[in-house]
């Protein structure tokens, strides 16, 4: 039946083909038009899938709060005039970022970014209802699928930090109950944020784009506040995880002429994520086994004289600052009932530890440094 349907096929297509045109040429025209038929589908189905999320993020959001939903609706039109003024005169970043990427840039270039500035001080500040009634949801200016997917969450996630504060500060009633009863909704909008940021730390842009710093300054925000992070950790841990194994193949695997910047971006939001207690031993966990694994990796090309990835050696130091700054964090604090990150992980790292920093030492004496320095941390830690 199948062969008889092809035949059929194909005696149509030569008899209805336009003259002028072969039968291939014809067959190819056709193919490509119903290709194209199947795409203007999958993106009407993908433009419905998003119009119902926003329809559930706004009935999660009445729910937890009516009042702040109506009042929020009046406010829309003033908050678009902000964001056109915010568009015309953009955020000035720092002469660093500009650069030619030659540089690793210090704390204070992502500083500039306002993203590790801005955790310091919602660490310090928890009242700051109008520091969070300023942001202004971007979702209105978006111009591309790639944006959205950064804004959308964003506005969501935006206002259910409004709400957090305000009841916080006794502004408004809130009922963060309904989280549990909606796991959905919070969970999808966390993820597509995961992925809009994985996709733009895939191809960067410097200066870093508004949307994307903020879509940062959101995640940090939502993970560190006490009453929002166990809902969040809670449906949403894995896709967490699997963001954090994104960035750190993305340091990894960089091999652009001017990747330090954005390395160096992409660090900080790894190190930012770490100092939520949760989320830091199981990224404990992983950065001590990528460094282990390359380090091994690269004692035996050592051995025996064969050609090492120069570009992985230099990317892999991101991963070892940070996991000395996420080490030095645990060390320094008061209670470290919390360091049970991977005990199986820590004790592979520390074993022949001391023969590969003997045998690197003199090819690689800064590398061998940083093993010295984590595993005196490690050791530290344990002795406490």
């Amino acid at each position: 039946y199948l062969k008889i349907s092809k035949l059929a096929l194909a005696f149509a297509i030569i008899h209805s083909k336009p003259p002028g045109k072969s039968s291939k040429e014809y067959t190819e025209y056709l193919a490509k038009a119903v290709s194209e038929q199947d795409f203007g589908w999958k993106w009407k189905v993908e433009v419905l899938e998003a119009e119902v999320l926003r329809l559930r993020q706004e009935l999660l959001l009445t729910r937890i709060s009516p009042r702040f939903c109506l009042e929020n609706r009046k406010q829309d039109t003033s908050a678009e005039t902000l964001l056109g003024q915010e568009s015309i005169n953009p955020t000035s970043y720092s002469s660093q970022l500009e650069d030619s990427g030659c540089d690793v840039c210090n704390d204070s270039a992502f500083d500039s970014l306002g993203i590790a500035s801005d955790f310091h001080r919602s660490e310090h500040d928890v009242n700051t209802s109008k520091h969070w009634l300023e942001r202004v949801p971007p979702l209105s200016l978006c111009h591309s699928s790639k944006e959205q997917s950064v804004t959308a969450p964003v506005h969501f996630l935006q206002r259910l930090l409004e709400i957090r504060n305000l009841s916080e500060g006794g502004i408004l009633q809130a009922d963060f109950s309904e989280l549990e009863n909606d796991s959905f909704t919070i969970c999808k909008s966390v993820s597509q944020l995961l992925d809009g940021l994985t996709v733009f730390y895939n191809s960067p842009k410097f200066p870093a784009p508004s949307f994307l710093t903020e879509g940062v300054r959101v995640l940090i925000s939502l993970i560190t506040d006490t009453k929002l992070s166990n809902h969040v950790l809670k449906k949403c841990f894995k896709k967490i995880e699997e963001f954090k194994k994104n960035l750190i193949k993305i340091i990894l695997r960089n091999r652009s002429v001017n990747r330090f910047q954005a390395l160096h971006s992409v660090s900080e939001t790894l190190g930012l994520l770490g100092r939520n207690n949760i989320l830091r031993n199981s990224l404990i966990s992983l950065l001590l086994s990528e460094v282990r694994q390359f380090a091994e990796q690269l004692l035996q090309a050592h051995q025996v004289q064969s050609v090492y990835d120069i570009t992985q050696y230099e990317n892999i130091f991101f991963l070892c600052m940070i996991l000395e700054q996420l080490l030095q964090n645990e060390t320094g604090e008061s209670n470290i009932s919390s360091s049970n990150y991977g005990e199986e992980e820590k004790i592979k790292f520390l074993k022949n530890l001391d023969q590969i920093i003997l045998h690197l030492s003199d090819e690689f004496p800064l590398l061998s440094l940083y093993l010295w320095r984590v595993s005196v941390l490690l050791n530290s830690g344990q002795m406490q």
